[in-house]
């Protein structure tokens, strides 16, 4: 009973904290509101020209529009799109000193990375919500509320645990090249995936390791749950969307979770 209760007063101290941490976060953007505006015209403006430039010569799947079939890719890679900006977040903290004057205090060790996680998913809700915006003013429509709604739950589930990659990347960089890096790589993983390309016309290897990227899941669960098109295919992950893209961000979390932490407790080593 004293276990219990002594890893229950742990959890309540460690998400005190947090919201301690996360509230100097939601200050700073609330004296520098720029920094979430163009947080959410980023993804709106790629959506755009993807829509407008782009959507007369590509074939949709089922005969549906193109920002039907569109508007869930670019949710999942708005979704990857944060992982840079925690990263960046994480980094710069670490290179001024923030977070060694963190540890100084009394405060639960975990507190520093839960506040930044609450803090990036707020963030995260709110370009969400600028995208979900773009997506209704250019005709995209989903099918029922209940599964509009399950699918927003699966992409900030995805972003989540894509924000514990980013802590991590974050606390283990050293160079400005290493974020830059990972920011060019966004484009690639996104691509590498069924967000814009059926990955049946893929080279055959190529096209596996785009199904089983957790992207693929998330966007193909969130296209069924929106009542979106979709490519569809008869392999297992294709079958399997739904359950998968609750998987991957689990594994995804527990396995950057620790890790993050336990970087965390060796910042000075």
């Amino acid at each position: 009973m004293t276990a219990v209760t002594t890893m229950e007063g742990r959890l309540r101290w460690a998400l005190a904290d947090g919201w301690t941490v996360a509230r100097r976060d939601l200050v700073h953007w609330a004296n520098q509101p720029m920094t979430v505006v163009f947080g959410v015209l980023f993804p709106v403006m790629i959506t755009l020209a993807f829509g407008y430039l782009f959507g007369g010569a590509v074939d949709v799947p089922e005969g549906a529009g193109y920002f039907a079939f569109l508007m869930p890719g670019m949710y999942g890679m708005t979704m990857l799109f944060g992982l840079s900006s925690t990263m960046i977040a994480v980094t710069t903290d670490v290179a001024k000193g923030v977070t060694d004057r963190f540890r100084s205090l009394p405060m639960s060790p975990s507190a520093v990375l839960i506040g930044r996680a609450i803090a990036d998913l707020l963030h995260s809700v709110v370009v969400l919500a600028g995208m979900l915006a773009c997506g209704l003013a250019v005709g995209w429509r989903p099918a029922t509320l209940s599964g509009a709604l399950g699918a927003v739950g699966l992409l900030l589930l995805l972003r989540f645990s894509l924000l514990w990659a980013g802590i991590y990347l974050g606390l283990i960089t050293r160079e400005p090249g290493a974020v830059v890096a990972v920011q060019t790589l966004e484009f690639p993983i996104g691509f590498l995936s069924n967000a814009f390309v059926a990955p049946a016309t893929m080279p055959g290897w190529l096209g596996a390791v785009a199904e089983w990227n957790p992207l693929s899941s998330t966007v193909a669960a969130a296209r069924e749950l929106f009542g979106n098109p979709g490519w569809g295919g008869d392999s297992w992950m294709a079958q399997h969307a739904v359950p998968m893209a609750v998987a991957w961000p689990v594994v995804i979390t527990v396995v950057f979770f620790v890790l993050s932490l336990r970087r965390y407790q060796r910042l000075d080593r």
